[in-house]
């Protein structure tokens, strides 16, 4: 602090020479002098910053630099308004309050500010006072630039408010003199501190502890966060902050250092947490001086910058953002847990019945529970809920009962006492190669994998207090990794408990949407067997990200062996952790429609154990990635997919023999009922038009729908003898099932159909979701689209419809380039399109384009991955129709903005083939207009 101090002085030294006028200064040259000493002050401090000043040191000297400007501003304003008060002083003081109040300014932090009065000022004289008082000191300093708030309170208002408001009883317990009456603040000061000793502490401290539970509920309730929030985000300054504030109002502790002068926290406690505090305020700090505005999200874009100024200076950008945000992940949880510590200490003390005494210390605390009824177990002590060591040697006697102690707590649903738990971590170190390789610490670690419903919490517990990465060194790797992948919200361990939670739920929670793999998970041999496949099926990721999974199948085999599982469960497991992305890779890239695609995956998967090992287990991985990446849409294909191949496992071959049979028992249906004003003619017609797929996909509803509109082109053109007869026939409907509308589109087969109503539907607002195309051997289209509404508000469904059917006929009948009017689309919506992104990755993104032809399902495939821009798929499609190809089937995924489109197509000529050349020129079209759409987007925000 020294150094702080010193830093501070040297700024007020300089305000002292450089910051002079009085009241007779006029305006502009006092902002002139104002202004001029702000910027020079602000730039050496951000001088000191970037040559390695601490955190501490550099907030010190921000609210020195304030404080200077407070007071060279007050002083002729406060002369100023004695004279304008007939010469009769009038007590007044000006206090810091909050973050200012604690000489705790980061670049842009707000500045808080309280004119305090005499509680016997009235009315008129305050209003009197802040007339004279607030332009002369704070237009100023807005005029800046600086974010300052203020608020006029007499003595006896600010007890008022502070009775009624936590956040403002809160911002007085760190006032500070400023500028004015030294004996009324003095006085405010010694009665506001017998008022929050004495004002219901035990009450205060209940209420910062459930605001600190909403808090990190609301902040997603872990410090892993891919962009965490340095303030407000779990093991950030306010849980820091939060400490201190409840230690001040239980124990009548000033600063950090008298929660170790009272035992609430050991030397390494106390020594970690005030270096974790300073790194995250130099984090901070930096991420203000790089940034125009507040703000505290180190994001996935600031990162690399903010890591490069505090001395990650990598070349290599995923390796500097990975050093940084290990250090930055390290250093909260270091204040999540330590502050977490003292929470649950101040909180024993502050239940009913426990004393008053602020000095009351927690081994005090802890010698009064030894009189609690005890039992003894392995070494342990159990006192109602928690459990204690016997003897400090616990585990040095017995290292093994370092994973043991975890399988205690689990099965008995107890919670470590707080010594218990400072001890273990402190042994993590014990575990070698000797408690690695023990049966007894293997068995104890494979029961803890068993407990059906109950294993996140016990693994949680483990890895919070070091336990797993030293009991699994490959696990290790995993800790605080950042995954560069624009889906992922957590590093790498956290992603893997969720995924574990998520398992937890399957087998505990009573909500609908795990039912379906409630039912599936108890059709398996071994269903816990899913929790060490979890626990397994990323650890490929702590040598690299790309190819993680076969990278996995290679650390999990001794892993597997250290753990003593049998080799009939070691090959399952393997098998997941090899192919774990593959279920995901189906549904998201194939036709899961198509017999062919569920023939292949059921091949590929080998049996009904392995199917719903994968299927369970896809489920598990996605909902632990990221909140609201799993959804509905997702959900059915996903279970779609799972269906047919066990359908296809079931039918030992026969599957191609029941769809046959199911369209020819739903053409003999539809002759017997009939459909009302068709002839059977036609229905019979339309079986003998169409390939055997298009009845696979198809339910009973859609053949009457399709063979209706096909019924009512025939009509329109009958009666109509213009170009009008060439307008499509167009359906649209909600489907509840899929949360989408499908679009049906029964018109002439023609060159560029899909493209042009593919472009129409953008046109008109909607995104595409999923996509066939079908066409009868008479030159009749039928084309499905699967779509999302627009979220624009001013548009209502019926001019979306109506936009989209107008576009159609200009398109199909009038021959309308449908691309001018996408282009002034996308300028349009372009300044938001990134700057509104949950992505700030998208503009690096690199796009990917593959055309190939997959031997296994004998089809041709495009893929394309790629910044979801309005109209890509219609740039798509249309290189498709230029480059002589059809396409038949389109699956579009977005993910955080991201496109991924996979295309079934074929050649618009079927005597030729799609050879490798074809497909590599389509593939350079394609990739060529992909960049040129990202570029143009890009362009246009900037």
């Amino acid at each position: 602090m020294a150094s702080a101090r010193n830093l501070a002085k040297r700024i007020q030294s300089r305000a002292e020479k450089g910051l002079r006028f009085d009241a007779q200064t006029p305006d502009p040259t006092r902002l002139e002098i104002v202004r001029d000493f702000y910027e020079s002050e602000l730039g050496l401090v951000k001088e000191q910053h970037r040559s390695g000043a601490s955190g501490r040191e550099v907030v010190s000297g921000l609210n020195a630099i304030v404080d200077s400007l407070v007071k060279a501003l007050s002083q002729p304003a406060f002369e100023a308004f004695n004279e304008a008060s007939d010469g009769v002083p009038v007590a007044l003081s000006l206090v810091a309050i909050g973050g200012y109040g604690r000489a705790e300014l980061c670049p842009l932090s707000d500045v808080d500010l309280m004119f305090l009065y005499p509680s016997n000022t009235s009315p008129k004289a305050l209003a009197f006072a802040q007339e004279n008082l607030v332009q002369p000191i704070l237009y100023p300093l807005w005029d800046i630039g600086l974010k300052v708030g203020h608020s006029t309170r007499t003595v006896d208002d600010a007890f008022t408010e502070a009775r009624k408001d936590i956040q403002t009883k809160t911002a007085l317990l760190e006032s500070r003199l400023v500028y004015g009456s030294h004996s009324l603040y003095e006085g405010f000061e010694n009665s506001y501190n017998l008022f929050y000793r004495k004002e219901d502490p035990k009450g205060y401290i209940q209420q910062r502890l459930r605001d600190q539970r909403d808090r990190r509920n609301r902040y997603g309730d872990t410090v892993f966060m891919q962009e965490p929030n340095i303030k407000n985000g779990v093991g950030g300054l306010r849980d820091y902050h939060n400490t201190l504030w409840m230690a001040r109002v239980r124990l009548n502790v000033s600063d950090v250092d008298g929660l170790g002068e009272q035992n609430y926290l050991r030397k390494n406690e106390l020594s970690e947490f005030k270096d974790a505090y300073d790194f995250l305020l130099r984090t901070r700090n930096e991420l203000h001086f790089r940034s125009t505005r507040p703000t505290d999200l180190l994001s996935l874009e600031m990162q690399p910058k903010v890591a490069y100024r505090l001395g990650y200076q990598d070349r290599n950008l995923l390796t500097r953002v990975e050093k940084f945000m290990r250090d930055y992940y390290r250093h909260a949880e270091n204040i999540n847990r330590i502050s977490k510590t003292v929470e649950s200490r101040l909180s024993i003390i502050s239940q009913p019945g426990a004393g008053l005494n602020p000095l009351k210390s927690i081994k005090s605390l802890l010698l009064a529970r030894r009189t609690e009824r005890v039992r003894e177990i392995d070494g342990f002590v159990i006192r109602g809920k928690e459990i204690g060591y016997v003897d400090e040697n616990v585990f040095k006697d017995d290292p093994n009962r370092l994973i043991r102690i975890f399988r205690h707590t689990q099965q008995r649903k107890l919670a470590l006492d707080l010594d218990l738990s400072s001890l273990i971590r402190a042994s993590a170190g014990l575990i070698d190669d000797q408690v690695r390789d023990s049966s007894d610490a293997n068995l104890s670690f494979r029961t803890i994998l068993q407990e059906s419903g109950n294993v996140y919490p016990t693994l949680k517990l483990m890895h919070s207090r070091g336990i797993i990465g030293k009991f699994v060194p490959e696990w290790d790797r995993l800790t605080c990794l950042v995954q560069h992948e624009y889906y992922h919200r957590y590093t790498a361990d956290e992603h893997t408990l969720n995924t574990i939670l998520e398992l937890d739920h399957i087998f505990s929670s009573s909500d609908p949407i795990y039912e379906r793999y409630r039912n599936e998970i108890h059709e398996l041999r071994l269903p816990n067997l899913l929790y060490l496949i979890l626990f397994l099926h990323d650890i490929g990721k702590g040598q690299s990200i790309k190819g993680h999974a076969k990278i996995g199948l290679e650390m999990a085999d001794p892993i597997l062996e250290r753990m003593q599982v049998s080799e009939e469960n070691r090959e399952l497991v393997l098998y997941i952790i090899k192919n774990h992305l593959e279920m995901v890779r189906f549904w998201q890239k194939y036709d899961i429609e198509d017999p062919d695609t569920a023939r292949v995956f059921a091949d590929q998967t080998e049996t009904t154990e392995k199917l719903r090992l994968l299927f369970i287990h896809t489920f598990c991985d996605a909902r632990g990635t990221a909140k609201g990446l799993w959804n509905q849409y997702k959900e059915t294909l996903h279970a779609t997919l799972f269906s047919r191949a066990m359908a296809e496992m079931k039918a030992d071959g026969r599957i191609e023999e029941r769809y046959q049979r199911k369209r020819e028992s739903l053409l003999a249906s539809l002759l017997e009922t009939g459909i009302p004003g068709i002839a059977k003619e036609e229905i019979s017609a339309h079986f003998e038009k169409l390939p055997d797929r298009y009845f696979v996909h198809s339910s009973r509803e859609d053949v009457v729908l399709h063979i209706q509109m096909i019924n009512q082109l025939f009509r329109e053109l009958a009666e109509t003898e213009s170009a009008d007869s060439l307008t499509p026939v167009i359906d649209w409907r909600e489907d509840i099932n899929r949360s989408l509308i499908a679009v049906n589109v029964v018109t002439w087969d023609r060159a560029g159909l899909f493209h042009k109503l593919a472009g129409s539907l953008n046109v008109a607002g909607y995104s595409i979701h999923s996509a066939r195309a079908t066409s009868r051997n008479d030159d009749i289209a039928i084309d499905t689209f699967y779509v999302a509404a627009s979220d624009d508000k001013s548009r209502t469904v019926g001019d979306a419809t109506m936009i989209f059917e107008e576009c159609v006929k200009d398109a199909l009948i009038a021959g309308s380039d449908l691309y001018p009017v996408l282009q002034n689309i996308i300028q349009e919506s372009s300044q938001d399109l990134f700057a509104e992104s949950n992505n700030p990755l998208l503009e690096s993104f690199q796009p990917q384009v593959r055309a190939y032809v997959d031997e296994a399902l004998d089809r041709t495939i495009l893929e394309v991955q790629a910044p979801d821009t309005l109209g890509l798929l219609y740039s798509i499609a249309k290189r498709v129709f230029e480059h002589g190809f059809d396409i038949k089937f389109a699956r579009i995924n977005t993910e955080k903005d991201i496109a991924i489109d996979t295309l079934y197509i074929e050649p618009a000529d079927t005597k030729t083939e799609a050879t490798e050349d074809r497909l590599q020129s389509l593939q350079d079209a394609i990739s060529e207009a992909v960049a040129r759409e990202q570029e143009t987007v890009v362009d246009q925000r900037s």
